[in-house]
């Protein structure tokens, strides 16, 4: 068999088990707090999922893909070598992969983009040295695993206050639900709409000035509260239910909410973070095609059908797991903690994106339920399985630069002369 025939179809195998091991971990970002909240059961969140993620990998996954991901790696050493840099994007998927799936395994939240960046790290430090590695990234991506827990904990813990200020402690509970839940949809649509904008569509070659999208935003909130108002109004409620618990219709009104929030959550999502999967994948077929080291290329159809069905098929197979640890394991959430959760970590990932912060969705959703749970009180919080989810994270980077080395020694034998 030809040899570039060889890697296309390694890159297509790996690819595909790469977005796999997304769909089986990241997507809890978009869709745990919805099934912990008891929002959506976990058929209903994998069907939304399906729909809204892959729609966003293969309509806003892009254009054109960055070969070299997040410009972890210099391309200057590979210019005499572009099959080195091939097999090396085929050993940081399947090194990524692999640690992906490990963690999904284990109900274990870790960040995807780390993880291919742990795979790029490795194997570039077995084929040329630590010199073609950026290591003021590797710095940044550090310093985010405590930024962007932090920033959206603070956020979420500040809306579920105004969630119990404005409606909770209130006598009238129902009415203050039904009078400033529009205004939580207006802004769950203003902020999901920012975060397509600016970090979901950034691959797509839409042109949109700031200004421009901050008017769609607005746009797409008023249309949503409308929408919201009136599904609360349709919405059948039964007074004996709050005998059992007060709250019980004021949480099914929020419950509206948070299916608008994991629409929005999975389409973004899908649309961002199929790039790690796809974009190793972009760069061999550039190689093969042209036989020279580009920084970007073409991506094909195909690749963005493989990268939005990956992350479903990952998300069906083993999804549960990593949902079962942010939605339930962690704290005890409700449709109000769950929405202000999720609309923390959007804003996280909206101001991050603004001002040029590399965050993690993983990280802060995962900081933007502690923040809930804190508002609650410490005890609210399971602290043990918080400190695995901690560790981690510290170890996904060079887990995934181990692996990656293993699978690059391995290849590399196997298909370099």
């Amino acid at each position: 068999m030809e040899y570039n025939l060889i890697l296309l179809i390694l890159a297509g195998v790996f690819g595909l088990f790469m977005a796999w091991g997304i769909g089986a971990n990241d997507v809890a970002n978009a869709m745990a707090t919805s099934v912990g909240a008891g929002a959506l059961t976990i058929r209903q969140a994998l069907l939304v999922a399906a729909v809204f993620e892959f729609t966003g990998a293969f309509l806003a996954g892009g254009q054109v893909t960055a070969t070299i991901r997040s410009g972890i790696i210099e391309s200057s050493p590979f210019i005499s070598q572009p099959d080195v840099l091939a097999i090396g994007m085929l050993a940081a998927l399947l090194g990524a992969g692999i640690w992906l799936m490990i963690a999904s395994w284990r109900g274990w939240p870790v960040s995807t983009t780390h993880s291919i960046v742990g795979g790029l790290v490795g194997f570039a430090l077995i084929a040329v040295g630590a010199d073609a590695i950026q290591w003021g990234k590797i710095g940044n991506i550090v310093i985010s695993w405590v930024v962007s827990p932090l920033l959206a904990g603070v956020i979420a813990y500040l809306l579920f206050l105004s969630v119990q200020v404005l409606v909770l402690r209130r006598k009238d509970p129902l009415s203050e639900a039904k009078r400033y839940v529009p205004f939580y949809i207006f802004l769950v649509g203003f902020i999901l709409s920012l975060v397509t904008l600016f970090k979901g569509l950034k691959h797509i070659g839409l042109h949109v000035t700031t200004q421009q999208s901050y008017l769609i935003a607005v746009a797409v909130g008023l249309f949503l509260a409308l929408l919201g108002r009136a599904v609360i109004n349709r919405l059948h409620l039964d007074p004996s239910a709050d005998i059992a618990f007060r709250f019980a219709n004021v949480e099914k009104i929020f419950g509206i909410l948070m299916i608008f929030t994991a629409c929005g959550m999975a389409f973004a999502h899908g649309s961002n973070d199929v790039a790690n999967a796809i974009g190793p994948v972009a760069a061999v077929i550039s190689i093969t095609q042209t036989g020279n080291v580009a920084q970007s290329s073409p991506l094909p159809v195909w690749v963005l059908l493989l990268g939005g069905f990956g992350i479903v098929l990952g998300l069906a197979m083993l999804g549960r797991r990593v949902i079962a640890t942010v939605g339930k394991r962690i704290t005890e959430l409700t449709p109000s903690r769950g929405f202000a959760a999720e609309i923390a970590a959007a804003s996280t990932v909206v101001l991050a994106s603004a001002t040029g912060i590399p965050v993690s969705t993983t990280h802060t959703l995962v900081g933007a339920v502690l923040g809930v749970g804190m508002a609650r009180g410490i005890s609210s919080l399971n602290l043990r399985v918080i400190r695995n989810v901690f560790m981690s994270w510290i170890i996904t980077i060079p887990a995934g630069a181990l692996v990656s080395i293993l699978s690059f020694l391995i290849l590399r034998a196997i298909l370099l002369p």
